[in-house]
């Protein structure tokens, strides 16, 4: 299956998530690419549409060595692999100054992206969102991040990803929508017909956009 830009994998996304039939969902892209795709799904449940960011925390002088996230929302919520922290060295205060950084910039990048207050997703049905997932590191940090703030029920809903991934994914959500799982996987964008970089500017217009419906009353 292959997508004619991150739109249309969100339209197609978007129907196979209606399916499920859920209540008064909402909705958290991974930016940038999954915004696109975010808003789609958003708009097929008629449902707010939010960020959920991702900021790794680094091992001391290894920054490029994950050991940890940040992930974003209402109640930011740190995700820590104890024992590689142990490992690299990572004592609790430089994990509070990592976290400290990490929360800056999201703050930073929210600001940039105008998105007002995260959302609450306590005990709400929330539906997280990217155009796709190769290794799946990012968005397992986010489910397990999300998970600490008790909502209701999680669907990760993503265009393409490798079985194998979706498979370690499942424990960390009640249910997964994925439309593609191509044996071999190559990479995400190799089923983007156009996979061009999401920008800043675009996610600042759906997101404003998405604001607007999700205040519209229905019927």
């Amino acid at each position: 299956m292959s997508f004619a830009d991150r739109r249309d994998a969100g339209h197609r996304l978007g129907l196979a998530v209606r399916q499920l039939g859920l209540a008064d969902p909402i909705v958290l892209a991974l930016p940038r690419g999954g915004v696109p795709v975010g808003f789609e799904v958003a708009r097929a449940l008629h449902a707010p549409l939010d960020l959920l960011m991702v900021r790794k925390i680094g091992a001391p002088a290894h920054e490029e060595y994950g050991i940890g996230a940040v992930v974003d929302g209402a109640s930011p919520q740190l995700v820590l692999d104890e024992p590689a922290a142990k490992a690299a060295g990572a004592d609790h205060a430089y994990v509070a100054r990592q976290m400290e950084r990490g929360l800056a910039e999201i703050e930073r990048r929210r600001a940039a992206y105008r998105t007002g207050a995260p959302i609450d997703p306590t005990s709400r049905i929330v539906v997280v969102v990217d155009d796709g997932i190769a290794t799946g590191l990012t968005v397992r940090a986010a489910l397990k991040g999300l998970a600490m703030t008790k909502p209701a029920r999680v669907v990760l809903a993503v265009a393409v990803a490798p079985a194998d991934v979706l498979a370690g994914l499942k424990p960390l959500c009640d249910e997964i929508v994925c439309l593609a799982s191509p044996e071999p996987f190559l990479a995400v964008g190799f089923h983007y017909r156009d996979f061009t970089q999401t920008e800043d500017a675009e996610v600042i217009e759906l997101l404003a956009e998405a604001r607007g419906w999700a205040a519209a009353p229905t019927g």
